[in-house]
């Protein structure tokens, strides 16, 4: 694509001049006549490059006028590359614009050599830093995520092999996936593996705890801002949308998005654009959406809890990832692949698994899924003391009081008066009895919203299946 430049300057002729310059160049122009308009135009539009009169209706000596325009683009558009223009040759006022933003400067009349290198030399040292700012939001979100498994789906089970051939054929296509499963069945590797075979696998995978959002912060979280756009804006923040360009954008317990946000979300879905919070201007939302959830949507739906229109837009095609207990042929080498890290991570010596030991893994039922096997194969390496992975090394018991299937009925015992963390948990347990696990359910009858009664569940680890 071209590169866009705004020119901004008042007199019609100097215009006229660098449009037909800039234009032979290649570069799509666009061009101001007065402060308000250039504010405008960079609040409304992207721009590759904002070449800048410093003099407007006010004087044609001082350079104010320019020098508060630089001012209030850099609030709007911290990475905007802006060359300033003078007919004064005020080396004075040219060391101000640059202090004040400007990347350099060019004097009235100009050279077209010159002035053409000093674009080009802008052009691309904004790339670069816009380049670096998205690399920086991409980190920052990659070391919130360490300690995922991203070893790729794996699949001997019938059952998964199944599954894996039918995401192998859509993952091709653009079309948005819904993955439906319990806790910890691997959800996101296979959400990875879909982008991985897609065309956009060369672009960035960004993924995101819906339920982890709060519900104060999900348009800054998921379109970003602009610095100043609220109290605690002090600078520009890329949102996930606009992180995800390119690529795919995973959206994790997606049942968990409160109901007040889910036509923000609809919309973008619908229309392919948003906006960052504080800014009118409109972007593209260049991606794929893979979203997950262990709760029934439509069961949701139904009781006004979910949206019928999101959900549509969500689920272009479903796929469900069946428990760890159904899938049995996957529990062995998934162990093996799981031990293979973990001596490499706690530089231990080569490791099997006992005959034994194997035999206990596909007899447990696996509760907690693929993530429950990790964490116990993970716990063995560290407790075994021969060359081998032994049943005692595995320390498999049944699932304890707080599991959604058998939760505590009563109140602890062990004090004769219970605190007022005791008293919430008992309630939540019970409430999630009632409604068998459906977190979004037991939500909305004890008051709370989704999110909120998520961090409870995650303080009391409390699993849940919705």
């Amino acid at each position: 694509m071209n590169k866009h430049i705004l020119i901004a300057d008042d007199d019609a002729a100097v215009v006229a001049a660098l449009v037909i310059l800039l234009e032979d160049e290649g570069y799509r122009t666009s061009t101001a006549s007065s402060v308000e308009q250039v504010l405008l135009l960079v609040d409304r539009n992207h721009y590759d490059l904002l070449l800048l009169d410093m003099n407007y209706q006010l004087d044609t000596t001082s350079g104010q006028e320019g020098l508060a325009v630089i001012g209030r683009v850099r609030e709007k558009d911290s990475a905007l590359p802006i060359v300033v223009m003078t007919g004064w040759g005020s080396v004075e006022l040219c060391v101000t614009a640059m202090q004040r933003g400007a990347g350099d400067f060019v004097e009235k009349p100009w050279n077209n050599d010159r002035l053409l290198s000093v674009l080009r030399n802008q052009i691309s040292l904004g790339e670069e830093r816009r380049l670096v700012r998205r690399l920086d939001s991409e980190n920052t979100l990659l070391r919130q995520s360490l300690g995922e498994d991203d070893t790729g789906f794996m699949a001997r089970d019938p059952a998964t092999l199944a599954l894996l051939d039918e995401a192998e054929r859509l993952a091709v296509s653009d079309i948005n996936v819904l993955l439906y499963g319990e806790n910890g069945t691997g959800k996101s590797v296979l959400a990875k593996h879909i982008h991985s075979r897609s065309d956009r696998g060369s672009g960035p995978f960004i993924a995101v705890n819906m339920g982890a959002i709060p519900e104060n912060l999900f348009e800054s979280e998921m379109f970003g801002h602009v610095k100043g756009a609220f109290t605690d804006a002090r600078q520009d923040r890329i949102g996930r949308f606009e992180l995800a360009a390119g690529g795919t954008l995973f959206l994790d317990e997606i049942a968990n998005i409160p109901l007040s946000q889910q036509a923000k979300l609809l919309r973008v879905l619908e229309s392919g654009e948003f906006e960052k919070v504080g800014c009118h201007r409109t972007r593209i939302a260049d991606i794929r959406v893979i979203s997950a959830t262990n709760a029934d949507l439509q069961c949701l739906c139904e009781q006004g809890l979910f949206r019928k229109d999101l959900l549509y837009r969500l689920s272009g095609i479903d796929l469900t990832l069946p428990p760890l207990r159904e899938r049995r042929r996957d529990i062995v080498p998934l162990a093996q692949n799981y031990l293979h890290k973990a001596t490499g991570k706690y530089k231990k010596p080569h490791l099997e698994l006992s005959p034994a030991a194997e035999q206990v893994l596909l007899a447990y039922d696996w509760p907690g899924n693929v993530r429950e096997l990790q964490h116990c194969i993970e716990r063995a390496v560290i407790l075994s003391r021969t060359g081998s992975i032994e049943p005692a090394d595995l320390r498999l018991v049944a699932p304890g009081p707080d599991s959604v299937d058998n939760p505590p009925t009563e109140l602890p015992t062990d004090s004769p008066e219970p605190t007022l963390e005791d008293l919430e948990k008992h309630l939540i347990c019970e409430r999630l009895r009632k409604y068998q696990g459906q977190a979004a359910e037991a939500a909305h009858s004890l008051g709370l919203s989704r999110s909120a009664l998520y961090r409870r569940l995650e303080k009391y680890r409390i699993e849940t299946r919705g």
